[in-house]
């Protein structure tokens, strides 16, 4: 009789424990999925985030140089200001959700970018005011314009590094 019980609960105690370890096995399992799933999620989220913030900065820097060169060869026109505003504004918009996705790495390469837009953005406008402060003159905003594709080049290489795709350069 006792070895038939302890036959019994050796039984019953074995599959009790195969059940425990295949549902420790599952959790595990859909552990490391919703991981893998979240890691993949944020490199999505990550990937839109600096497709988006590099192509608005190119953008906004074009605006900039076409602006230059309105400004050179004919009056500005509100459609002209228009033009440039949206691209400020667009690219202002990527910069901010970049602030909140990119890690410390590419969001100092962005800040670069942004603050050099901005700085070319305002020597814009007081030359188009024809209120430069000193130093500044149509040249000084063509160099400084100019100099900004490297910081795009750098940004763009900080982007790629973070995805984990080889760079160009």
């Amino acid at each position: 009789m006792i070895i038939a019980v302890a036959g019994v609960a050796g039984t019953l105690g074995g599959s009790f424990l195969t059940q425990r370890a295949s549902e420790r096995a599952k959790r595990r399992e859909i552990e490391l999925l919703r991981d893998h799933e979240e890691v993949r999620e944020n490199l999505l989220l990550r990937r839109t985030c600096y497709v988006e913030l590099n192509r608005d900065a190119r953008q906004f820097t074009t605006a900039l140089n076409h602006h230059l060169h309105v400004m050179r060869e004919r009056n500005v026109e509100e459609t002209d200001r228009e033009a440039l505003d949206d691209a400020k504004r667009a690219h202002r918009d990527r910069y901010s959700e970049a602030q909140m996705i990119a890690p410390d790495a590419v969001l100092v390469r962005a800040s670069e970018v942004n603050q050099a837009l901005n700085k070319v953005y305002g020597q814009v406008k007081r030359l188009e005011r024809q209120e430069p402060e000193p130093g500044e003159t149509m040249a000084t905003a063509v160099q400084v314009q100019a100099e900004i594709w490297d910081m795009l080049r750098a940004m763009r290489t900080a982007m790629r590094r973070d995805l984990g795709v080889a760079t160009l350069e």
